[in-house]
């Protein structure tokens, strides 16, 4: 699928929902739904700067594309990485760098975040854009 698909997939799932309190129970349902990072990759190096909570995010490049792995220590953030994760894992550092956003706004998550948060999201999404700029770089 497509980092496009995969989002159009997210607005509809999130479209489901009429009140924010049931899009925020099953954003920490997918939080919990998130596969762990590895013990390893929990350091200081793979924090994302900039979050309120603690994010870990990690990348490896499998053939041609960029596979994510993140946790959290906390629960509505750790749900945020993994939407994050979903439509950019496994997919090309081109792709993802010139996928756009459109999707957070779409599902309404900025607006409904603390400012904290949504500078947590933002940090968040640069982080990824820049694992992805690294591995292009490399190819």
């Amino acid at each position: 699928m497509t980092i496009k698909d995969i989002q159009e997939e997210i607005v509809e799932e999130f479209s489901m929902f009429d009140d924010w309190m049931d899009r925020y129970e099953y954003i920490i349902e997918l939080g919990k739904k998130l596969p762990l990072i590895k013990e390893e990759f929990k350091t200081e190096d793979n924090i994302i700067k900039g979050c309120q909570s603690k994010v870990w995010l990690q990348g490896e490049q499998a053939d041609d594309k960029i596979v994510f792995t993140a946790d959290s220590d906390a629960i509505l953030t750790k749900g945020i990485i993994a939407i994050l994760i979903r439509a950019f894992s496994n997919q090309k550092a081109a792709d993802i760098l010139s996928a756009d956003m459109d999707f957070i706004d779409e599902i309404g998550l900025k607006e409904h975040l603390s400012p904290t948060r949504a500078n947590g999201l933002v940090s968040m999404i640069k982080n990824i854009k820049m694992y992805a700029l690294a591995f292009e770089a490399k190819n």
